[in-house]
């Protein structure tokens, strides 16, 4: 059992809707393996405007967080010692530390504490 998984919405250039269904999947597919954290890569736009990926997961994520269904995820924006939600993630899946993205804060990535 891992308790980080890392996923990449963006292989294969799929539309929104077609990321989102990956993502129910992975999501469904994480907690029955018990992973505590899933890090996705959903870009950023390449017009650099937003990103109808990342707005359309984030957008996703706020209802499930709503409904309970998972415990809450953090932006790649926030993804910093310096944010509190990012040190407690720390103490549920301590490899969280040595990510790549800690202090980049890479708007096209977001962690998914599950």
């Amino acid at each position: 059992m891992d308790a980080f998984r890392e996923i990449n919405l963006e292989l294969g250039k799929p539309t929104a809707d077609e990321a989102i269904r990956r993502l129910t999947f992975e999501l469904h597919h994480s907690k029955s393996m018990q992973v505590k954290v899933l890090k996705i890569i959903h870009g950023y736009g390449s017009t650099g405007a937003g990103g109808r990926i990342r707005i359309e997961v984030r957008r996703y994520l706020e209802g499930l967080k709503r409904r309970g269904q998972i415990q809450g995820f953090i932006t790649g924006e926030q993804f910093s010692i310096f944010d509190e939600s990012t040190r407690n993630a720390f103490s549920v899946c301590g490899e969280l530390r040595r990510d790549r993205d800690l202090e980049r804060h890479n708007n096209g990535v977001t962690f998914i504490l599950l």
